[in-house]
């Protein structure tokens, strides 16, 4: 189900945007006829995108008639972690419907965790949750080739390279799918739902068991020739250091990430050097950049030089990238950005000092405020666009 032309997608979209119009309303905003309005909203009323939603307030005449996007729409963004699976459902116009998560290990590989997917999405319309399942959005911590739908040579996934996500929950659930890498589904969550609503141009970074960057310009997602585009995690801060996932050393993701500060932390502990990462770790394994939060809330030095260092280092790669494409706003994300506003102080001080004044002349570089929302907000936000024909009508 999608439109079946430009002006039925102007249509879906201004409805998403800005809420029940009347046909007056959309001739105008669109330059066409009303009666030629009439007739397109009477074909996306047939093929259920559209229903009436009452009467427009009196304005001393005939009252309109007001159109919206079916209340009986559902997209469903399919956000997969590292360690976390989240599945949620909006409606038409973005908002969410209802959530689920759990805890997972990616490395269980794609017939488990996508199965699995497949079950809370069951569940959820078992529950009276999905009346209908318009389009699944599927994001992935990995390189993927959006053409494709397959990830491609994922460092932290294995088991996964090439293996068919898209056609996967095609063939399970029926329905149109898209797949992207998580962090650029975080940049559309933030573009549509998030701080960045009326920025047409910013950067998303994830700091969490890797780092990557979703680049927003003039509105959409910069994927790049083949998909890569925002991999930030693996440029080189220095030539030498911890060997990356990728297998090179000198990676930003091997000197600061959420795998990074646990190896990190957990050498301070075991050392003897941090006595409040010595305490957290007990007979633990290893710690986690939660426990890293803690001991530097706590007052623990070793923890906040782990931090500061981290965010030098980020603060140092994002000035090349707004030097390079001049954002309007950064938006910070992912479960390392819960270390707050001490990282944040460390990226924006060498961030400022490293690019130029113009580039950072009114340049805001804030923590997102959706949390763990923003990539399935995005997921879906991206199949919705897909359905409802939002970037044919731009």
């Amino acid at each position: 189900m999608q439109p079946e032309n430009a002006h039925q997608a102007r249509l879906l979209t201004s409805l998403r945007f800005n809420g029940a119009q009347s046909a007056a309303e959309l001739a105008t905003q669109m330059s066409l006829s009303r009666s030629k309005i009439g007739q397109e909203l009477a074909r996306l009323q047939e093929s259920g995108f559209v229903e009436p939603a009452g009467k427009a307030a009196s304005q001393g005449g005939r009252r309109s008639g007001l159109m919206q996007l079916s209340r009986r729409l559902r997209f469903v963004g399919v956000d997969i972690g590292a360690t976390s699976l989240d599945v949620g459902v909006t409606d038409g116009r973005l908002e969410f419907v209802t959530h689920t998560s759990e805890t997972i290990n990616i490395e269980d590989g794609p017939e488990t965790i996508l199965g699995r997917a497949v079950e809370m999405i069951d569940k959820l319309r078992a529950e009276g949750h999905l009346p209908e399942l318009d389009g699944v959005g599927v994001g992935v911590p990995g390189p993927v080739s959006f053409r494709d739908g397959f990830t491609v040579s994922p460092p932290i996934m294995p088991g996964w390279d090439r293996y068919p996500v898209r056609e996967y929950f095609m063939q399970q659930l029926d329905c149109p799918v898209l797949l992207d890498n998580d962090v650029n589904l975080m940049a559309i969550g933030e573009m549509y739902c998030g701080l960045a609503r009326s920025v047409p141009d910013f950067l998303f970074v994830k700091i969490g068991t890797g780092i990557g960057c979703g680049i927003v310009t003039g509105g959409r997602v910069l994927r790049g020739s083949n998909g890569s585009a925002g991999d930030i995690g693996h440029i080189a801060v220095q030539g030498t250091g911890p060997v990356c996932g990728c297998g090179r050393t000198g990676c930003l993701e091997a000197w600061f990430s959420g795998a990074s500060l646990s190896r990190d932390a957990t050498a301070l502990a075991r050392s003897g050097d941090s006595p409040g990462l010595h305490e957290l770790l007990g007979d633990r394994d290893a710690l986690t950049a939660r426990d890293v939060g803690i001991a530097m809330r706590n007052g623990d030095p070793q923890a906040l030089g782990l931090v500061r260092d981290g965010g030098r280092r980020v603060g140092r790669v994002l000035a090349g990238l707004v030097n390079f494409a001049n954002p309007g706003m950064i938006v910070v994300g992912g479960g390392v950005a819960g270390l707050g506003h001490p990282l944040l102080a460390e990226v924006r001080s060498e961030l400022y000092r490293r690019s130029t004044p113009l580039a950072t002349s009114n340049l805001p570089v804030a923590l997102s405020e959706l949390g763990g929302h923003a990539g399935v907000i995005g997921a879906a936000g991206l199949i919705n666009d897909h359905v409802l024909g939002v970037n044919l009508a731009s």
